[in-house]
């Protein structure tokens, strides 16, 4: 059935439509009239109509109608009690003030305050959210813009005898909706834990799948872990802007948030120690004595869950395709990074270089040792540590940004390691005594034993040839430049041209000259 038709519009219409015969002296009181059958009224109402037209110029506008307008005091008074109107209006009545029926007082509430303004003032801001309107942004291409966000598991597993909560620190491509990398602590994670993920995120290889690259935009909270200056250098040697949204706004991340919200529901809900799962009276758990699991394998089980939500996981944002499937038929170009480019970017970096000591480098009040050290005392290094990680740092020379190698606190080396720099020492010893062994071997000449009065010849001396030889090649020497003519065969002479004349061949006689 077609709409019902909307008679204020349509009575503004005949009300222009006689104000236009009425000003061209062509109005007669037949159209009057058609017009009042036409809406079912009396031709005086028409009249009035189209006198409200001639007020305001031509332009029908319906008198509004009378209604009661919520006070300022009013309003203090619907805060004051939470957005609960029927409390403020008894407050205002006992107080001797001036106020409509109860209705009434309802009817101005409602057109004063918005659903989310009155749910706001009942729940405050996180139930006022609920009733704002969000946008969609554009997907774009692959690697365009990335979202990350931390996840409270809602899960108690057991971590070295202890009952904690891990988080997850989750990297999504907003193209694919593809998890493109994590990171997994038994604890609320700092910068650490965001630079673990960005690796993770970033490296394309056989250990992390064909999701990463280096991002162009990387949309965060206000995080402090996000914006603290590792995290800032770390993102700005790979170019990635830093797109930083207002706190409290999951809108501006939807696609981090949709999976944090589908991790919960389709793996944390099935796991023993689930936080959420329901309760007897009084809030007592259904089965207290249920195992929890080890960190290990809560480890094992959302690494599963991520590969079945990139590999298996249809989402109608993406038209039924699964996030492998729309990463593999995006063609935009994927901007990538080597291995140990990307463990120096992720790496906070000490201020100033360090130098190599006896005890090895020194930082923190503390001795960092090292296999390769041996040999270089005294020569200066740039340090890098993940933080945290205070038992390795990694070492680079300060001119070229060489990576050295590794260095481990002498305090908590490994019998391996302590075995380890031993050998190193010991391997350093025996080069050191063969380079010198070798060095007063070459000092003693040795001369060869002779049966006849001669110079005497070192042992050591080359032979005339290869003296030769080693000669010409300090020179320059180049044998095909000094190759004498009758050494080197001359090529065969070409058809076309003239051959030489033969001196011994006698010049032919003319039959003339003869007797």
């Amino acid at each position: 059935m077609p709409p019902a038709p909307d008679l204020s519009a349509l009575r503004a219409a005949a009300m222009h439509r006689l104000y236009t015969l009425e000003q061209s002296e062509q109005l007669t009181r037949t159209r009057i009239t058609g017009v009042a059958d036409a809406f079912s009224v009396d031709p005086r109402t028409v009249d009035r109509w189209l006198a409200n037209a001639r007020a305001n110029n031509g332009t029908y506008q319906p008198p509004g109608r009378t209604s009661f307008t919520l006070t300022p005091h009013m309003l203090d008074a619907i805060a004051r009690w939470r957005g609960n109107a029927t409390a403020a209006w008894k407050e205002l009545r006992a107080e001797n003030h001036p106020v409509p029926s109860l209705p009434t007082f309802h009817r101005a509430t409602n057109r004063a305050l918005t659903p989310g303004m009155r749910a706001g003032l009942r729940g405050g801001e996180k139930a006022r959210r609920r009733f704002d309107v969000a946008g969609e942004r554009d997907r774009h291409h692959r690697n365009y813009a990335w979202e990350t966000d931390h996840v409270e598991a809602s899960v108690k597993v057991r971590v070295a005898g202890h009952i904690r909560k891990p988080w997850i620190t989750f990297f999504i491509d907003c193209a694919t909706s593809a998890i493109c990398g994590l990171a997994i602590t038994p604890q609320r994670p700092s910068r650490e834990a965001v630079l673990v993920a960005i690796r993770d995120a970033v490296l394309i290889d056989e250990h992390h799948g064909p999701f990463g690259g280096i991002p162009t935009y990387l949309r965060v909270d206000g995080g402090k872990e996000f914006l603290c200056a590792t995290v800032k250098e770390a993102l700005g040697a790979l170019s990635t802007d830093i797109i930083e949204l207002p706190p409290f706004t999951p809108e501006g991340k939807p696609n981090v948030e949709a999976v944090n919200g589908a991790i919960k529901k389709t793996l944390f809900a099935g796991m023993p120690g689930y936080t959420h799962a329901p309760t007897l009276r009084g809030g007592k758990p259904v089965d207290p004595d249920q195992p929890l699991l080890p960190f290990e394998e809560f480890v094992r089980l959302v690494l599963e869950w991520v590969h079945r939500w990139n590999h298996e996981n249809t989402l109608k944002s993406l038209n039924g395709y699964t996030p492998r499937e729309a990463w593999d038929a995006d063609p935009a170009l994927i901007d990538t990074v080597t291995h140990e480019a990307l463990h120096t970017y992720t790496l906070e970096r000490h201020g100033r270089p360090l130098t190599i000591n006896n005890g090895g480098v020194r930082w923190r009040k503390r001795n960092y040792i090292a296999d390769w050290m041996h040999g270089r005392v005294g020569e200066k290094v740039h340090l890098r540590y993940l933080p945290h990680h205070d038992h390795r740092v990694e070492l680079y020379d300060p001119q070229t940004g060489r990576h050295l190698g590794h260095a481990v606190m002498a305090q908590q080396a490994t019998p391996q390691q302590g075995l380890s720099l031993k050998r190193a020492r010991a391997r350093e010893a025996d080069r050191l005594r063969t380079k010198l062994k070798k060095a007063e071997k070459n000092r003693n000449i040795l001369y060869a034993a002779v049966t006849r009065p001669a110079p005497p010849t070192p042992l050591d001396a080359m032979p005339e040839e290869e003296a030769l030889e080693h000669l010409r090649n300090l020179d320059g020497f180049d044998p095909a430049v000094e190759a004498l003519p009758d050494l080197i065969q001359l090529p065969e002479p070409d058809a076309g041209l003239t051959l030489p004349i033969n001196p011994h061949t006698p010049p032919p006689t003319d039959p003339k000259d003869q007797p």
